[in-house]
């Protein structure tokens, strides 16, 4: 059974989750992204509503490079936090040359393993919202929608 995907316009959304959104996208400022130049910002919501960003840190040797939902995601295990996740917003600014991204910034198959096994340790699905390439949409759905047959769950 799938999840359901909303696509709404950033005005249509709740005050907390415009403000998970534009924090992600504030993140995207703080990447480190000199040879892709696609800055990706990575919010986290926690049940109490405090949040916690990260941003892609990238390296020469690409495959060392880190993604900003899994900066944002380690920074919450690393705090002790990682049990309060209860959604995530994912924004990006530039262009990825080396690959179509789609309308939507979706985290990458990488990412998707990381939020499944954040979902394993939360005890629960965690909502995620992505901005569209124009900025000015998000399309929401669930971790588990994003990877339903993923290892561990």
């Amino acid at each position: 059974m799938s999840e359901a995907v909303i696509i709404q316009l950033l005005a249509e959304l709740t005050p907390s989750q415009r403000a998970l959104v534009e924090a992600a996208t504030a993140a995207t400022r703080s990447a480190y992204a000199p040879y892709s130049r696609f800055h990706v910002g990575a919010t986290l919501l926690f049940a109490d509503g405090s949040q916690h960003s990260g941003a892609n840190f990238e390296n020469v040797s690409y495959g060392l490079s880190l993604c900003a939902e899994t900066v944002a995601i380690a920074s919450a295990s690393a705090a002790g936090r990682l049990k309060d996740v209860v959604a995530i917003a994912i924004a990006a600014e530039g262009e990825l040359a080396a690959a179509v991204t789609g309308e939507f910034i979706a985290p990458c198959g990488r990412c998707r393993q990381v939020l499944a096994e954040a979902v394993s340790v939360c005890g629960h699905d965690i909502a995620v919202l992505m901005l569209s390439r124009d900025g000015l949409r998000v399309r929401s759905t669930t971790a588990r929608a994003l990877l339903p047959l993923a290892f561990g769950l």
